[in-house]
This record gives structure tokens, C-alpha cells and sequence, in this order.
């Protein structure tokens, strides 16, 4: 596994502590971090939101996405969505937003993340299939060119997945730290397959620091 593996009874408030430490941390004034989807990632942003209080100064939090679905940005499918409802419109402040855009191609994403350099903080989920953003088992992106950080990208097992846009492993490895929320039994295999280095696609995840964070069920038997 890379990365720290940390057991913890709540996982997102754990997450909520860190992003605090991270912002407080930061290298620059401003804070960069690339948001995730799902359930597990909904609640995150909503403790965040609650806890954070005048810890983060949002004016100074700039927010990038590390995969979205290929639809509409208020589609109920679609992460930037997720996040406005459970994080942004709680906050009520950024310094700046920075949605994928599947129309657009990944082009000016990648400039973006480009001309950023280094994202302070990615957070990141993990699915039941191993999978990591919209890194999906036996998809072309795992064989990204390593200068590409951002591609566009489908389940190759799963015909009724929406297409995507995702950050590259590269990508992600341009982060100073790696969040990664692991929550419940369901995920408690993928978990056991990447902290024992089978091939799955987020055993693959680095970064300057990695840390998992995950509940007692998903964590069982392995720690």
C-alpha cells in the first residue's frame, strides 16, 4: 500500500480535521483542493462544512474536481453538483471554482492544473471494484501517457456507467497530500486488495503524502 492507512471510528470527521491542518499548512495563500463523489465524499463535505467554522477562510479556497460524469452540471448524477449541495452552498464563499466540463475536452483542464503546478489536497474515494476517481479496472486511463493529467474515460465492464472526465494517476500525483475515505463493509475487500498491492487500480495512488482513512468495517481483518 501506498500511503498511511489510519483506522478511525468517524471517518469524516477525520477528514474534516485534516483539511483544517492542510489549510493551515498551505504553502501559498491560497489553498487548492480537487473534490470527489459519492456518498461516503457527501458526507465529508457536509462535517466539513459544520466543523470548519472560521477555520477556513473560503475566500481563500480554490476547488477543482478529480473526475465527473459526462452530463450536466445540475444533473443529480453530476460531483460538482454533489458538491455545491453538500459543501459550496453551505460555505457560501470560494476564491475560485473549477468544474470539468466533458464539452470541452480535458485540454483545458489540463492546462489549468498545468499553470497551477501542485493541488494541495485530493480527495479521493474507493470503490468496490478497486476503482479510484473514474479509474476504472481495464480502462484505457491507467495507461495514460505520463504527461497527460486529465483524460476522458469509461467503465469498460459496466456499458450502462455515464462517460468521464478524470485526473490522470499523474495527476494525482501532483498533490501534496491525498485524502482517500474508505467507509463501510462493502468496501472492505477493494480495501484488503490495495493494502496487500493486488493490481487494482487504486493501489496505483501517490502523491508527496497518501493517507487512507478508514472506518472499523471497512478496515476488518486487515489492520
Amino acid at each position: 500500500m501506498n500511503g498511511e492507512l489510519v483506522v478511525v471510528d468517524d471517518v469524516c470527521a477525520e477528514f474534516a480535521r485534516r483539511v483544517i491542518s492542510a489549510f493551515r499548512t498551505r504553502v501559498n495563500d491560497t489553498f487548492s483542493i480537487a473534490l470527489s463523489g459519492g456518498a461516503t465524499a457527501r458526507r465529508c463535505y457536509e462535517t466539513l462544512a459544520a466543523s470548519a467554522g472560521t477555520e477556513i477562510d473560503w475566500w481563500k479556497v480554490d476547488f477543482y474536481w478529480g473526475d465527473e460524469r459526462c452530463v450536466p452540471l445540475d444533473d443529480e448524477n453530476s460531483n460538482y453538483r454533489l458538491a455545491r449541495e453538500a459543501l459550496l452552498d453551505r460555505v457560501g464563499a470560494a476564491n475560485a471554482t473549477y468544474p470539468m466540463r466533458c464539452e470541452e475536452g480535458p485540454d483545458p483542464y489540463q492546462l489549468r492544473l498545468g499553470e497551477l503546478g501542485k493541488l494541495d489536497l485530493v480527495h479521493l474515494g474507493l470503490g468496490p471494484d478497486g476503482h479510484t476517481a473514474s479509474l476504472f479496472p481495464q480502462s484505457a486511463a491507467l495507461d495514460a501517457d505520463p504527461g497527460r493529467l486529465v483524460v476522458m474515460n469509461e467503465d469498460p465492464l459496466d456499458n450502462n456507467r455515464f462517460a468521464r472526465m478524470t485526473l490522470t494517476f499523474a495527476g494525482i500525483a501532483r498533490a501534496r497530500l491525498v485524502l482517500v475515505t474508505v467507509a463501510g463493509e462493502d468496501k472492505r475487500d477493494a480495501l484488503r486488495r490495495v493494502h496487500d498491492g493486488d493490481d487494482v487500480p487504486a493501489a496505483r495512488i501517490t502523491a508527496e503524502r497518501v493517507v487512507w482513512l478508514a472506518d472499523r468495517a471497512a478496515s476488518a481483518g486487515i489492520v
